[in-house]
C-alpha cells in the first residue's frame, strides 16, 4: 500500500462558491451516449461525475462547530448487472451525545424515451434507516424506474460534530469513475495531517486562500481551499484473501494535528505514545480494569489448583474465562461496563472478556499485558502518530519464560495461543501498566493443516468402498469445529457433507477430539461411491481428484495492486490407496508434478502409480507464506492454473490379458 503525505501550498484568491460542482437534473446527450470503452469496456455501470465539498461551520442553534459535507454524483447504468449501482448505502455515526444527520437528500433516474429525457424522482418514503451497530446507522435507498441505459443522480448534505478526521474521500470504488473531485475548506486555526492512500495518483491538486470563511470566538478566520482531482479511475476489484479494502483503495484521509485559538492558545491532538500510554493505563475502562486482579483473589486458587507450572496455570485461566464469559459479538478496546459486571453476568464484549483474562492472569502472578489492534476488516494502523480510534480490539499477552503467547478468550473453539484470523493484521501495540508500550507483529502461531487418507477397494461392479480419515490442525480445525457447532450435531454435520457429495455415500462416521481443541481433530468415515456402472470393466476411466479438488482459480485478475493475505500458511496432503479387483494396466494418468513458487513461497507435488494391483496417489499443496506481495500475484495465478489443468486428467485403466 502506498501512502503520500500532502503538503498545502497556498495562493491568494477571493472566496468563491463551489464552482466545479455540476447542476442537478441536467442530463446531456453526451452523458447518455457515453462509451464505456473509454474507461472500462466490461463495466456494468460508470460514475460519470462525482463532486464533494467539506467545510467547518457554526451550528445555527447550538453555536458549536460542525463539519458540513455535501456529495453529488451521476452514474450511467449499461445493463441489468449494473442495477446494483442504484442501491445506495450512506453510513453515519452516532454516540452517547451526538449523531450525524443527513439532510437535503434527493435522487432521480433519467431514461431516454421517445427522443426525450424522462426524470423519475425518488419518493422520500423509499428512504429507510438501519442500525448496523450501536455506533453506526445506515441510510438506504434504491433509485426508481431503472432501465438499461439509464442515468441515476443523487445528492445529499451531511452534518457531523466529528471534526478529528474531517471527512475522508474515496476516489476509488467498485465502479470505474470518469472524474472524482473533492474540495475542502479548512479554517486556518485547524492543522490537519493529510494523506493519500492507494495506488492511483491525483490528476490535479491546487490550494487557495479563502478569506474570512469562518467566524470563531469573535474573530474572522481564513480558510485553505484545497481541491483534489482524479480522473479515469479504474474500479477497485475485491478478491479473496485480502484485508480491508480501505487499506488499498485510493482515498484522501485527514487527521487533526492541532487547534490554535484566536487568543493564541493551542491544543495538540497529535500525541506521542508516552501520552497515549498514560491515558490508557489510567483510563477507568481500560487500565483500571487491567488492575482489578482482586476480583479473582477468591477464585484463582481453585482455577489453577491442578496446574504444575506457569504455562499450565495460564492455560487453566484461559479455559476458565472462555467458559465463564460469553461473547456478545461486540468489538472494542474499552470495557463497556466493568470486568466485574461482565464476569457476574457471564456476558461481555471482546474488551470485557480479555481485560478479565489479563486481570485473572495477573492474579496468578503471571506477567500479563494488553495488546490493542485493528481487525482485518477495520484496516491497518497509521503508525506515524498514535490515534486510539484506529484500534477496535484488545487481546491478552502472557509472557512465560522466554516465550510470549497472544490470547483471545472470546472464541471458545480456538486453542491456547492461536488468535482468531480477524486479529491477524499487521501489528498491534502492547500496553503495559509499568513500561512503555511497543509494537508487536500479529502473526498466526500455527499453520492451517489438513491431511486426507483414503484406503479403499474397487469391486468388479465398479463400486469403491473404503475408509477416509481426515486430520485437521490450526485454523482448519477451528473452521471444522465451528461448522459442526453451527450444524447443531455431528449427525447433522455429516448429513450436510453427504448432501454436498452426491456421488459419495457415508455409511458410518466417527469424530474424535471435537471438544479437545488442543488436539488434532480427527474425522473417520466409511464411504462408498460408484466409479463406473460395471458394464465396461475391461477398460474404464477413474478420476483420482474426488477429495477437495481444485476447480476454480482464486486468482483471476490480470494484475493485483494489493497483497494476497491468507492470514496463515497452509499445508494440505492427500494420500489415496485403491486396491483393484483384477490386474490392470495404466494406459493414461495425470502427470506427476513438482512445481514451486519463487522464494520458497510454496509447492505442489503429485505422484501417482500402479503397482501390485494398488493404485496410489500422493499430493501435497503448501503455501508457506501468510502474505504474498502484489509482485508475486501472477506466480500464484499460474501456479493454480497448472494444478487445475492437471487435475482435469484421469486414470485410464485396462484389464490385463
Amino acid at each position: 500500500m502506498k501512502t503520500f503525505l500532502l503538503s498545502l501550498v497556498l495562493c491568494f484568491s477571493a472566496w468563491s462558491a463551489f464552482a466545479q460542482n455540476f447542476t442537478y437534473g441536467q442530463v446531456t446527450h453526451d452523458e447518455m451516449d457515453f462509451d464505456r470503452k473509454k474507461i472500462d469496456s466490461n463495466a456494468n455501470a460508470v460514475v460519470l461525475k462525482e463532486f464533494g465539498t467539506a467545510c467547518i461551520q457554526k451550528h445555527d442553534i447550538s453555536g458549536q462547530l460542525e463539519l458540513v459535507f455535501e456529495y453529488h454524483t451521476k452514474i450511467k447504468i449499461y445493463n441489468k448487472n449494473g442495477f446494483s449501482a442504484a442501491n445506495i448505502i450512506i453510513p453515519t455515526y452516532k454516540g452517547a451525545n451526538y449523531e450525524e444527520l443527513i439532510t437535503e437528500l434527493k435522487a432521480s433516474t433519467f431514461n431516454f424515451i421517445d427522443g426525450n429525457f424522462a426524470e423519475t424522482v425518488m419518493d422520500r418514503k423509499a428512504v429507510f434507516k438501519e442500525n448496523r451497530s450501536k455506533y453506526i446507522q445506515l441510510t438506504k435507498f434504491t433509485l426508481p424506474n431503472l432501465r438499461e441505459g439509464a442515468i441515476i443522480e443523487y445528492s445529499y448534505k451531511l452534518k457531523s460534530p466529528r471534526l478529528f478526521n474531517f471527512k475522508t474521500w474515496e476516489f476509488q470504488s467498485d465502479l470505474p469513475k470518469v472524474s472524482s473531485e473533492y474540495q475542502v475548506f479548512i479554517p486556518g486555526i485547524y492543522n490537519y495531517n493529510v494523506s493519500l492512500k492507494g495506488y492511483q495518483k491525483l490528476s490535479d491538486q491546487k490550494a487557495e486562500l479563502s478569506k474570512e470563511c469562518l467566524r470563531f470566538d469573535g474573530a474572522n478566520i481564513d480558510c485553505s481551499k484545497i481541491t483534489y482531482l482524479m480522473k479515469d479511475i479504474p474500479a477497485f476489484v475485491e478478491e479473496e484473501n485480502m484485508t480491508a479494502p480501505s487499506n488499498f483503495k485510493s482515498a484522501i484521509y485527514f487527521e487533526l494535528s492541532d487547534l490554535t485559538y484566536p487568543n493564541g492558545a493551542k491544543t495538540s491532538y497529535t500525541k506521542t505514545w508516552k501520552d497515549v500510554d498514560y491515558e490508557l493505563t489510567t483510563d477507568q475502562s481500560f487500565g483500571s480494569q487491567m488492575k482489578k486482579k482482586d476480583i479473582y483473589k477468591d477464585l484463582i486458587a481453585g482455577i489453577i489448583q491442578n496446574a504444575p507450572d506457569d504455562l499450565q496455570k495460564a492455560r487453566a485461566i484461559f479455559n476458565y474465562i472462555k467458559k465463564q464469559i460469553k461473547w456478545n459479538n461486540y468489538y472494542g478496546v474499552f470495557s463497556e461496563n466493568s470486568i466485574k459486571k461482565s464476569l457476574e453476568s457471564r456476558s461481555g464484549s471482546v474488551a470485557d472478556i480479555n481485560l478479565n483474562l489479563i486481570a485473572a492472569l495477573s492474579a496468578a502472578n503471571l506477567d500479563a499485558e494488553a495488546v490493542i489492534l485493528s481487525t482485518r476488516e477495520n484496516g491497518t494502523i497509521n503508525k506515524l502518530y498514535p490515534v486510539i480510534s484506529d484500534f477496535n480490539y484488545v487481546v491478552a499477552k502472557v509472557n512465560i519464560g522466554d516465550k510470549s503467547y497472544l490470547l483471545d478468550a472470546s472464541e471458545p473453539l480456538l486453542p491456547f495461543g492461536l488468535l482468531p484470523l480477524r486479529c491477524i493484521n499487521d501489528q498491534g501495540r502492547v500496553i503495559n501498566l509499568k513500561k512503555a508500550s511497543y509494537w508487536i507483529d500479529l502473526n498466526a502461531s500455527q499453520k492451517s493443516i489438513t491431511s486426507y487418507i483414503l484406503a479403499g477397494k474397487l469391486n468388479a461392479e465398479g463400486k469403491l468402498t473404503g475408509n477416509l480419515i481426515t486430520y485437521t490442525q490450526g485454523y482448519a480445525a477451528y473452521n471444522k469445529r465451528k461448522d459442526i457447532q453451527k450444524s447443531g450435531s455431528i449427525d447433522e454435520y455429516v448429513e450436510k457433507i453427504d448432501e454436498r457429495l452426491p456421488r459419495i455415500k457415508i455409511l458410518h462416521h466417527e469424530i474424535d477430539n471435537l471438544d479437545s481443541i488442543e488436539n488434532i481433530l480427527t474425522e473417520k468415515y466409511e464411504v462408498e461411491f460408484t466409479v463406473n456402472d460395471g458394464s465396461s470393466n475391461k477398460q474404464f476411466y477413474l478420476s483420482p481428484f474426488f477429495i477437495n479438488a481444485i476447480t476454480k482459480n482464486p486468482f483471476n485478475l490480470n494484475e493485483r495492486n494489493y497483497p494476497v493475505d491468507l492470514g496463515a500458511a497452509t499445508d494440505e496432503r492427500i494420500s489415496i490407496q485403491i486396491t483393484l479387483p483384477d490386474q490392470y494396466e495404466l494406459l493414461e494418468k495425470p502427470k506427476d508434478m513438482a512445481i514451486g513458487l519463487p522464494e520458497s513461497g510454496g509447492k505442489y507435488l503429485l505422484n501417482t502409480s500402479l503397482e501390485n494391483n494398488q493404485l496410489s496417489l500422493h499430493q501435497v499443496l503448501q503455501l508457506n507464506k501468510a502474505v504474498y506481495e502484489p509482485s508475486q500475484y501472477l506466480y500464484l495465478k499460474a501456479f493454480y492454473s497448472k494444478i487445475i489443468q492437471n487435475q482435469k486428467s484421469e486414470y485410464l485403466l485396462k484389464k490385463a490379458n
